[in-house]
């Protein structure tokens, strides 16, 4: 072999662990009505969409120093309007996730004791300690959140593993394949391609594998390869215990209900009758929300510190804390179930800063600097390709939005 298997691994791991992440949590309800097989093309092209996207930050990081951020890529490339664009874009991304994090965290808090007790506490007490404990973290330091975050991480992937795997064993190939229904209708994808955009969204990490890895195209394209595959096979593997368990028609109730996580999982308490599984997966989600938040609010966090020119003394980050939570903290209680359309919100964003802003990156790169150590595969193809599914997915979560697209309920 060409390339290094351990650095393979370590860039793996974090292309994988960032792309994974409580937004697999919306892919059932999104895709409920278009069902399973439609679920799994779909899911087929966002990957081959992303992983091609990402492969063109790699050529043009190839261009740029190892260190360089995507700003500085945009803003070389492209020039400052665009930068701005293009940071605005990232920060709505964030904001809004914090956001539908704070949402999805509440409701499954809410669900989990409801069914274990039978009372059910105030939702808007949910999200708030939810959130306040996880800020607490990002606040004291990034090393906080490192450490915290492996926890999280070990005890995610094992609730995962016992959750999946425990659901796929009491699979109904009937319910599966909606044997007593439609079996899915396409016209129900289309509002469903935003959502599944944003579970490949990792692109932010591409300028960082280059930074700890340096001028290594083999190495990185083998870790975007492997990373994203594993992201596949985690998400196919979740949407075939879902669908598998809680029927087509139990999901209208599950979308009628508000379509959070909390919603999902009281249906999946409805079907299924092993109390291990059923608390297992509710850790996972629980978990996967949490993993997620800090994720994402680690990174909104510095990005407005740096916005706001906030310095690193307590009460800097005190004044970095309040203008990155209060606002998607307050939306979590005003709006407590607004968890499935951030998401898709998020892939509207994320069709802009990870695909469209690729493409045309990768278009000036080439014209300006030639070829590079690293080609992209698919040659000249691959930037009227990514700029027409960037808009493609835009177009659609735009007339969904607009209630121009049927959305299964």
């Amino acid at each position: 072999m060409d390339f290094r298997f351990s650095p393979v691994l370590g860039g793996t791991t974090l292309v994988a662990g960032t792309a994974i992440g409580a937004g697999m949590l919306a892919l059932p309800m999104a895709s409920a009505g278009m069902w399973f097989s439609w679920s799994i093309g779909l899911m087929l092209i966002s990957w081959i969409i992303m992983l091609r996207s990402s492969q063109a930050l790699l050529e043009v990081s190839m261009h740029f120093e190892p260190g360089d951020s995507f700003h500085t890529m945009v803003r070389e490339l492209l020039g400052p309007k665009w930068s701005l664009v293009n940071g605005f874009a990232v920060a709505f991304v964030l904001y809004t996730l914090v956001y539908a994090y704070v949402s999805g965290g509440g409701s499954i808090i809410e669900q989990s004791i409801t069914s274990i007790t039978g009372t059910a506490p105030p939702r808007l007490l949910n999200s708030l300690v939810f959130a306040l404990l996880l800020t607490v973290f990002i606040w004291w330091s990034s090393e906080a959140v490192d450490k915290f975050s492996i926890l999280l991480v070990g005890g995610m992937v094992i609730s995962y593993f016992i959750s999946v795997s425990g659901m796929i064993t009491h699979l109904r190939v009937d319910t599966l394949l909606d044997r007593g229904g439609s079996g899915g209708e396409m016209i129900f994808l289309w509002g469903a391609v935003s959502t599944y955009l944003t579970s490949f969204c990792f692109h932010a990490s591409v300028p960082s594998l280059v930074k700890y890895m340096g001028k290594e195209p083999r190495t990185i394209d083998a870790s975007l390869r492997y990373g994203t595959i594993v992201a596949l096979v985690c998400y196919i593997s979740w949407l075939t215990a879902a669908d598998g368990n809680i029927s087509r028609a139990d999901f209208r109730g599950v979308i009628e209900a508000g379509g959070n996580v909390g919603d999902l999982m009281a249906a999946a308490g409805n079907n299924l009758s092993s109390f291990l599984i059923l608390r297992m997966l509710e850790g996972f989600s629980l978990l996967a929300v949490s993993t997620s938040f800090l994720g994402a609010g680690l990174g909104l966090f510095d990005y407005m510190a740096d916005l706001c020119n906030f310095d690193n003394s307590r009460s800097g980050r005190t004044k970095t804390l309040l203008v990155t939570f209060v606002p998607p903290i307050l939306g979590g209680l005003i709006w407590p179930d607004g968890f499935l359309p951030a998401i898709g919100w998020a892939g509207l964003a994320s069709a802009f800063w990870a695909v469209i802003i690729p493409a045309l990156l990768l278009s000036n790169s080439r014209k300006r600097y030639g070829k590079a150590v690293y080609t992209t595969p698919g040659g000249r193809l691959t930037v009227p390709l990514l700029l027409a599914y960037g808009c493609f997915v835009a177009v659609c979560h735009t007339l969904f939005v607009f209630n121009l697209l049927p959305m299964y309920r």
